[in-house]
């Protein structure tokens, strides 16, 4: 899959010294475009900006929305799938559609899942 292509390509760029743990993320667009991130550690850990949330600020700040998010690949080289952490998992809530196709690989498994699934009973502007 091109996105999945993509998102190993961005993984490249990622900026891991302390945890050594890098992952890359792709943002397909319903045009055919695409967005990259990576993980940028700090030393602050809070201040740290994870792959996918890298990915998706890329594509909103291009002016694209919700609306346009046809996929988002996120991936690693870890043994196990790389998954959104919770705070990845409020902002894709907010910023995707709930059946946009959330590909997680690590170049030898991939799992297809969506927000949803992800994270149930998310909280939102629905709730505001």
């Amino acid at each position: 899959m091109k996105i999945v292509d993509k998102a190993f390509e961005a993984m490249q760029n990622a900026y891991a010294p302390y945890s050594k743990y890098k992952v890359g993320a792709c943002v397909e667009t319903i045009d055919g475009k695409y967005f990259l991130g990576a993980n940028i550690e700090n030393a602050s850990y809070g201040l740290t900006n994870c792959a996918e949330r890298s990915a998706i600020f890329a594509a909103y700040s291009n002016g694209y929305r919700k609306k346009h998010i046809k996929a988002i690949a996120i991936v690693s080289n870890g043994e196990k799938l790389v998954t959104p952490c919770g705070a990845c998992r409020q902002v894709l809530s907010e910023l995707i559609e709930k059946d946009v196709d959330i590909i997680l690989s690590n170049g030898e498994k991939t799992l297809i899942t969506n927000i949803e699934d992800l994270m149930p009973l998310a909280f939102g502007a629905d709730n505001l």
